[in-house]
């Protein structure tokens, strides 16, 4: 394979990969970014991000945003693996524990009201409903909502009246009240990344897909040689952006991260009529229906564990064996909407996908510098969409000003993890 140049071409910066004229369109038409001028500085820090999803593009655009040179490096597409196959539903509910987290969380929602502003990525806004089958569940949800409350979050139990009222097209069943947390959202997370990505390159990025890392060297004067698919690249400083890749940071950073990544079934239907307002977290499925009307739907549950599917999941694939498989998931998934959503298993099927979704085993981020290599730093998500934009911030904060921030002390990658079933 010939290497690439990683120089700039004149008028500014190049991205490699089959979508440049789709991402120049979004480079031109989706920033306004007059609110910060880099610092000065004697010499911009040259920094990789490893990974094109959610977290490494928001990460590329705010050490963009801070002065860095930055090169995002993605071994596919942008927000093709894990960030494609989430539920894409921004909240700090009442599944964010301890407080220190569910406080980041809701950083993270003010984050995304200001890339909503700065960037024009579109974030459907209105609120969740959620509630459960179990009475004794629905009585600890009770609990849960008022703790949330206690924390600050404008959450509440409301009665059945009011959840008509919220959402008519929805069937409650015998439901007599859910929790509705009204600063929840949802975004497109593919959109959200190449916008992000886009915004990056306005401010001097390069982006580059299908470009593989394979290995890390030492380089002069203290830098860190990337041994990539399309050259080799000098930086100061590398961001790991991985996702559920639970073997690149032991590779790329020397040191392993436990994770229990696990899958799920995201459906997503062609554009319907307005049949939703609010993401509806319902006994078995998420439904949300984004601006454009198509809908999307989570499965709740994950795969069975059973001994058949444990080895169809063993290479950890995106898409089922093939489309009658992948048709039958779907359905199976519309079928459990079905009772909530009436007339939602008419809808047409757009894409069936299996994500992985990023699962450090404490079920927190793990932000900070590697103890085995200070070059490498690593970023390694839960909540990765609701949290992507203060992650960006600060990550770049930390980078570019070499102060360590104190929001991210809990999540440092060499504290002790134990598991925590809670998601």
């Amino acid at each position: 394979m010939t290497p690439m140049r990683h120089a700039f071409p004149p008028g500014g910066p190049k991205l490699i990969g089959p979508d440049r004229r789709a991402f120049l369109k979004l480079a031109a038409a989706s920033v306004s970014l007059t609110a910060c001028t880099p610092k000065p500085q004697a010499r911009d820090q040259e920094v990789a991000v490893i990974g094109g999803g959610i977290i490494g593009a928001s990460i590329a655009y705010h050490l963009a945003k801070s002065g860095a040179k930055v090169t995002l490096l993605e071994r596919g597409q942008l927000a093709a693996r894990a960030s494609r196959g989430t539920f894409a539903w921004i909240n700090a509910t009442w599944a964010k524990q301890p407080r220190h987290y569910h406080a980041f969380n809701q950083a993270g929602l003010s984050g995304w009201q200001r890339l909503q502003r700065d960037l024009q990525i579109p974030v459907r806004w209105g609120g969740s409903l959620e509630w459960f089958e179990s009475p004794s569940r629905q009585a600890q949800l009770v609990e849960q909502i008022a703790e949330q409350v206690d924390w600050g979050e404008p959450a509440e139990m409301i009665e059945r009246s009011a959840l008509t009222e919220l959402e008519p097209g929805i069937d409650f069943g015998d439901v007599e009240h859910a929790a509705f947390s009204p600063n929840d959202g949802a975004v497109d997370p593919v959109f959200a990344t190449r916008a992000l990505a886009a915004a990056a390159m306005k401010l001097g990025a390069t982006v580059k897909e299908n470009c593989a890392v394979s290995g890390i060297v030492e380089g002069s004067e203290q830098r860190s040689v990337l041994n990539t698919e399309c050259g080799d690249l000098e930086v100061d400083r590398f961001v790991i952006a991985t996702g559920a890749d639970t073997a690149a940071p032991g590779i790329l950073a020397g040191v392993d991260i436990p994770q229990r990544s696990t899958p799920g079934v995201i459906v997503l239907t062609k554009p319907q009529p307005r049949l939703l307002n609010r993401i509806i977290v319902a006994p078995g499925v998420h439904i949300h229906q984004r601006g454009d009307g198509r809908i999307v739907l989570g499965e709740q549950d994950g795969a069975p564990d059973t001994v058949a599917h444990a080895e169809r999941l063993r290479g950890r694939p995106n898409r089922f064996p093939d489309q009658l498989l992948a048709n039958q998931h779907a359905m199976r998934i519309l079928g459990i909407a079905e009772q909530f959503v009436p007339g939602i298993l008419a809808a047409e099927i757009e894409d069936v996908y299996i994500g992985w979704r990023p699962l450090p085993l404490d079920g927190h981020p793990v932000l900070g510098p590697s103890p085995a290599n200070s070059s490498a730093y690593l970023a390694i998500m839960h909540s990765g969409v609701s949290l992507a934009p203060i992650v960006g911030d600060v990550v770049a904060r930390e980078i570019v000003a070499g102060v360590a921030a104190e929001e991210l002390s809990a999540y440092r990658p060499g504290r002790e993890m134990s598991v925590v079933r809670r998601y």
